[in-house]
């Protein structure tokens, strides 16, 4: 018999389809020896990370590269709330602020507002304003239960917890979500006293004490956060990869 729709055997199902699909190391070292923009785009194309790249033309700039990875990002964040339980999803869309919130801490802080943010159909209606500005029924009305923070930039990471616990429903008592918590807590301290070059190996811990966790969780509805966290690390090590052949070219030539 087939899961129900919007159960949490439903979502694993899904999920696990797309876990399969995660490039292994060998696919990182096919693309880390590349030093040309297009031949990586390529590379990609054929790779596992082929439907991360959909969208990019064969010379993108890094504001093109990004772009495009933070479009991707957000409809999958949109694809994996649809498929959990309504009681569920949005505690998990608020979870795809997340990795977002460097961008929302710059301009709290009054940071410059730059010309790629009109690109991007959040970014451009926080720039220069407050949360009281922010159109109603617009990408960025999402973001204002963060408008406490935006006077109090030291608190953001605090107020978009807060709010993410006040989403999450009764039944979270009981399940993973705070060993998951408890994991990323962990690795931000890890990175704060990290020394150069200890970024890839924490990631690296990261990775696969998130996938400890995803064994230990069978039908727990931590499991679409941590398959979040897992893409998120994916996404954000691509971004270095496409952001630095895009930013210094004759650098990577050399």
């Amino acid at each position: 018999m087939k899961p129900a729709f919007g159960s949490l055997e439903y979502a694993q199902a899904r999920l696990h389809a797309r876990l399969g699909r995660r490039p292994g190391e060998g696919d990182w070292r096919r693309i880390e020896v590349l030093r040309e923009l297009p031949a990586t785009i390529e590379a990609l194309r054929r790779s596992a990370l082929g439907e991360w790249v959909a969208g990019l033309g064969e010379r993108p700039d890094a504001h093109d590269v990004e772009a495009v990875l933070r479009a991707h990002w957000r409809r999958r964040v949109e694809e994996v709330a649809s498929w959990v339980a309504p009681e569920w999803s949005e505690a998990l869309r608020w979870a795809g602020w997340l990795p977002e919130l460097p961008v929302l801490d710059h301009l709290a802080r009054g940071g410059r507002a730059f010309d790629w943010m009109d690109r991007d159909p959040v970014y451009r209606d926080l720039r220069g304003r407050g949360p009281e500005s922010w159109p109603p029924g617009s990408p960025a009305a999402q973001l204002r239960p963060l408008g406490p923070a935006w006077t109090d930039p030291d608190a953001l990471p605090a107020v978009w917890f807060a709010h993410w616990r006040a989403l999450l429903p009764a039944s979270a008592a009981g399940t993973m979500l705070e060993s998951l918590a408890q994991t990323l807590r962990a690795h931000v301290g890890e990175f704060i006293a990290a020394q150069a070059g200890d970024g890839l190996p924490l990631r690296r811990a990261l990775a696969a004490r998130l996938m400890f966790l995803l064994r230990r969780s069978a039908l727990d509805p931590v499991q679409p956060f941590v398959f979040l966290a897992l893409w998120a690390l994916d996404l954000e090590r691509l971004r270095g990869e496409l952001v630095r052949r895009a930013a210094f070219p004759r650098l990577m030539v050399a």
